[in-house]
């Protein structure tokens, strides 16, 4: 079947290309280190939502060096909002290693650049054929999609073992002229024409040709088999206040949000809370609550992540008196004011709680 197609199935995904293809700044360049942040952003996030993140890392860190030399915490405040802050640590990570192993130049082939950290086979293959026009095959979602397709491809593309078959397939169909114009085609063609739920058919160059649409699949291809469903926590956040300041700490690893700010959290595997139970951890853990300003507990706040399903409340006390430094040792917190607080990175739950009770002001 892919013998025919392969010249008519690249020659028509370009041509569509050069018609339809968006105006984005990453693709009016051929250096590795803006290519490679676009991709870093564009992962697991749309193209409208990531373009001015992408706008600010570029202004913000002109090169490499510039952003291996960034503090964590500054990279994190500036990535805040997009999610799956772990891509944020390892961009920062594999700038310092580029720095450092590779004197500030990206590896120029896909088999080097796949050994930097956090730098898996879409990003390195993306890498190498727009910057280094190497014939690699770029294998994203778009992708997936787009040869289910048109190819009949029935494999679970959830499935790691189906890797293969699209990875062989699409390494088989990149024309070794324009391996960087092809994947840009492809993968903007699966983007806004052979989307998910509403392909343009009655418009598409491969039509003809299109095993979904000759045999009614479209709706049926890809076939991916659905995520686990999301886990449910409730948090339920203690906000010391004291003096128009507040104490808040940084998330360690081995759970979400790690390297960002939150407040003391007390969670267990119900939405409700005692007040009593409460106030007995506090004074378990060495906080004077006895003179302290207890407020009625805010709204429930939700955030849905990938695998988990958060439901979040804050409950603000007003201390007399600053946190002893043993408590302090304890459950990790620091006083900060409100100017300190805008500029910590911080997950958008806590964001859009420090919104709403109007301590920033965005």
């Amino acid at each position: 079947m892919t013998e025919t197609a392969h010249p008519y199935f690249a020659q028509a995904l370009i041509r569509w290309y050069e018609h339809h293809k968006r105006s984005l700044p990453w693709r009016d360049t051929t250096d590795p280190y803006f290519i490679w942040l676009s991709e870093v952003i564009l992962q697991q996030t749309r193209v409208a939502q990531g373009l001015p993140y992408y706008q600010r890392f570029a202004e913000t860190y002109p090169t490499v060096q510039h952003l291996a030399a960034a503090p964590q915490d500054e990279v994190l405040r500036l990535w805040q909002g997009l999610g799956y802050y772990s891509r944020a640590r390892n961009m920062h990570h594999t700038a310092q290693q580029v720095v450092t192993e590779f004197n500030g130049n990206f590896p120029n082939t896909f088999e080097g650049l796949i050994k930097l950290k956090g730098v898996g086979s879409y990003t390195a293959a993306a890498i190498a054929a727009f910057a280094y026009k190497e014939k690699v095959a770029v294998l994203d979602g778009n992708v997936f999609r787009v040869l289910a397709r048109v190819f009949g491809i029935s494999d679970d593309i959830a499935a790691s073992s189906s890797r293969k078959v699209f990875q062989e397939l699409a390494d088989e169909l990149v024309p070794a002229d324009a391996p960087d114009t092809y994947n840009q085609a492809i993968m903007e063609f699966g983007a806004i024409q052979c989307t998910p739920l509403m392909p343009d058919c009655m418009f598409c160059p491969l039509q003809q040709r299109c095993f979904a649409f000759n045999h009614g699949m479209v709706q049926e291809l890809p076939v991916k088999s659905k995520a686990k469903a999301a886990r449910p926590r409730h948090f339920h956040y203690v906000v010391f206040e004291l003096n128009g300041a507040y104490y808040m700490r940084k998330r360690l690893e081995g759970d979400i949000w790690q390297g960002l700010y939150d407040f003391y959290l007390h969670e267990n595997n119900n939405k409700e809370l005692a007040m009593e139970q409460l106030l007995q951890e506090l004074q378990e853990a060495g906080v004077p609550t006895s003179e302290a300003q207890l407020l009625p507990p805010s709204k429930d706040y939700k955030h849905i992540l990938s695998h988990q399903k958060i439901n979040a409340r804050f409950y603000v006390i007003k201390l007399k008196q600053a946190l002893a430094q043993e408590v302090l040792q304890e459950t990790r917190l620091a006083l900060f004011n409100v100017k300190e607080i805008e500029d910590l990175p911080k997950p958008v739950l806590i964001s859009n709680y420090l919104k709403n009770a109007k301590i920033l002001v965005y």
